[in-house]
């Protein structure tokens, strides 16, 4: 199957680690444009020292799904017992409105692959990435916005530009413990024949539930900061660095986040579900879990796995493989 140039670059960068300074919360600093070969400095904190990866029993593939143009993300509705799955269907930063939502049962079979379509039906939808349930509403990140759907029905609710605050590369969303919605920015954009360059800044930006917009913490510390879910045993937020290798822990108000483990790098998506942080990565190819500080691999051999979701009524682990157009599922020991 043939890959995109932009796709090609986008995994690219995930084998590289941005410089790193200080993550600040609520600041307007500016940063000058930068390509993805960039010098390796300091760590947020000191990670873990590097020990062999240890695997657990193993994980059984039990279903792929095909037929998807750029799957990016893959959440599970547990109130409808249904998969959503967006897709880019294109270029990752073109305002094309050819983006679309899937739905698929668990047993694998696509209930309505244009569930929601841009273009359709009063729908905006661009590049749709990461993707957020609160109660009935779908929340999905859009290059430099956030919308609402309905749901059950695909209807349009909302749509809060971030544009103002210099939203570069909208990626992961998650709603925080108060009902707020919590987005990463990469920071990353593409020149005209695909090669991926990084003016930042890497931010999480927050919307209150008035939609408010503010950006709740700003900094290299973040490392292309990619996806993003709610701890709330921990009450705090795990997000994963696309450009470095690290795991971070963080809370609102916190000026920096605080390393949770190290890993290799080119992370995805993240889930936090049964006491696991389950992490997808583009540089080794995998699926692994870090709620002990240390890698433990689940799943292994998936190229370009993006962000992730979890099946918690049947412990299944859901894989958006972007470049393979199809999404996997699995089952978990």
């Amino acid at each position: 199957m043939r890959i995109s140039c932009l796709c090609v670059a986008l995994a690219a960068t995930g084998c590289v680690r941005p410089d790193k300074g200080s993550a600040t919360s609520d600041t307007t600093v500016t940063r000058p444009e930068s390509t993805v070969t960039v010098a390796p400095p300091a760590s947020p904190s000191p990670a873990p020292a590097s020990t062999p990866t240890p695997t657990i029993p193993a994980a059984t593939k039990v279903a792929t799904v095909q037929g998807f143009l750029t799957p990016e993300s893959v959440l599970h509705d547990s109130a409808q017992d249904i998969y959503f799955v967006s897709n880019i269907n294109g270029s990752p930063m073109a305002k094309d409105n050819n983006g679309f939502i899937s739905r698929v049962r668990p047993d694998g079979a696509v209930e309505n692959l244009k569930f929601i379509e841009g273009g359709r039906n009063g729908v905006t939808l661009n590049a749709p990435k990461g993707l957020a349930l609160e109660g009935d509403t779908l929340w999905v990140a859009d290059i430099d916005a956030v919308r609402a759907f309905d749901a059950k029905t695909g209807a349009p609710i909302d749509t809060v530009s971030l544009s103002k605050l210099g939203a570069v590369f909208l990626n992961d969303i998650a709603v925080g413990l108060t009902g707020a919605l919590y987005i990463t920015d990469t920071g990353i954009r593409f020149d005209d024949v695909g090669n991926v360059l990084h003016p930042g800044p890497d931010r999480v930006f927050r919307v209150g539930p008035d939609r408010a917009v503010t950006q709740a913490i700003r900094g290299d510390t973040l490392g292309r900061p990619n996806g993003i879910a709610v701890d709330p045993v921990g009450k705090r937020f795990i997000i994963v660095e696309f450009g470095g290798r690290y795991v971070l822990a963080w809370k609102p108000g916190d000026k920096a986040p605080s390393v949770v483990a190290k890993g290799p790098g080119g992370f995805d998506g993240v889930v936090v579900a049964g006491g696991r942080i389950m992490v997808s990565s583009w540089a080794d190819s995998t699926v692994s879990s870090y709620e002990t500080g240390q890698e433990v691999r689940l799943v292994a051999g998936i190229p370009s796995p993006a962000d992730i979701g979890y099946d918690t009524k049947r412990n299944r682990l859901l894989i958006p493989v972007l470049q393979g157009n199809r999404v996997e599922i699995w089952q978990l020991p």
